[in-house]
């Protein structure tokens, strides 16, 4: 399933260049999260799901949750790519498996096994063979935009650990669900603040932005987050996180597919380290009690 979640979210990153001709930032990122609270709003419905009664230090983890990786996250990772580069950006959002596993070590006091670190770092290079062999590629000078697209990374892998510890309480579907709607309200307000006088006209450019939000907002954010969160819950963040290195090879899979960009050595090579770094990241860390 998190296979197929890192599918949807490589062609998203297509979905959302091609939005953001027709939307601002904050106005685009507000209409995905509104159709994603909405979409996961039906799964709930459907599933029956409801919330539990909520302790106050709950409550407030929700909102912390929210803010980390849905309102900052998406804002800091939009501002961050329109002041940086395509390949920085990509190379940073790589660091997401080194980052969560440094904040499961520090949160958890998860293990990082020699196995788990050679995973990461072979997955990392993976991502950066399949980047850098892109033509006409190569890394900008450090910027605002650059440490925009790291604290993108941070916040996220932040608010996983979150959800973590969410998950013993609540259903990965309620988290998620209570997680968008706040994220979709801070983002609305603050879309309102930021274009206060936008036309309805704006709003719906066409049939096929709408249809491109449609797949960004139900599948690539409700469903796909909801496979993220449920696997968070079941196997941890830093494991989870190391399937994050799929996203860019499943990218250029997608342009060479519907644009006819050309692949190389250098993407086979990327794709056979990823797959590599994927087995290592995702293995357990061996159990010290013996078996009867």
């Amino acid at each position: 399933m998190l296979i197929v979640a890192m599918a949807v979210w490589g062609l998203n990153v297509a979905a959302v260049k091609a939005l953001t001709a027709f939307f601002d930032a904050s106005t685009l990122a507000a209409l995905r999260m509104v159709v994603a609270f909405l979409a996961l709003s039906a799964l709930v419905i459907w599933k029956r799901c409801g919330l539990p009664s909520l302790t106050l230090r709950e409550a407030g983890a929700i909102v912390v949750c929210a803010v980390l990786m849905v309102f900052l996250n998406q804002l800091l990772f939009a501002e961050g790519l329109a002041r940086s580069t395509a390949t920085n950006g990509a190379l940073i959002m790589a660091l997401s498996p080194l980052v969560s596993a440094l904040v499961a070590a520090a949160a958890f006091r998860e293990t990082l096994t020699l196995a788990r670190a050679l995973g990461v770092i072979l997955g990392f290079v993976g991502v950066a063979a399949v980047v850098l062999s892109h033509p006409g590629s190569g890394l900008s000078d450090a910027g605002a935009g650059d440490l925009m697209l790291v604290a993108a990374v941070v916040s996220f892998a932040a608010g996983g650990a979150i959800v973590q510890q969410l998950s013993g309480r609540m259903h990965p579907l309620t988290i998620s669900w209570a997680i968008y709607l706040v994220g979709a309200v801070m983002l609305t307000l603050h879309a309102s603040v930021d274009a206060p006088n936008l036309e309805v006209d704006a709003l719906f450019p066409g049939w096929w932005p709408w249809a491109f939000i449609l797949y960004s907002g139900v599948l690539a954010t409700a469903a796909s987050n909801l496979v993220w969160n449920g696997a968070i819950a079941r196997i941890g963040v830093a494991r989870t996180a190391v399937f994050l290195y799929w996203v860019p090879v499943f990218g250029v899979a997608f342009a060479a597919l519907l644009l006819g960009e050309r692949l190389t050595a250098w993407h086979l090579f990327g794709f056979v380290a990823v797959m590599g770094g994927t087995f290592l990241g995702t293995r357990p860390a061996k159990s010290t009690a013996t078996s009867s």
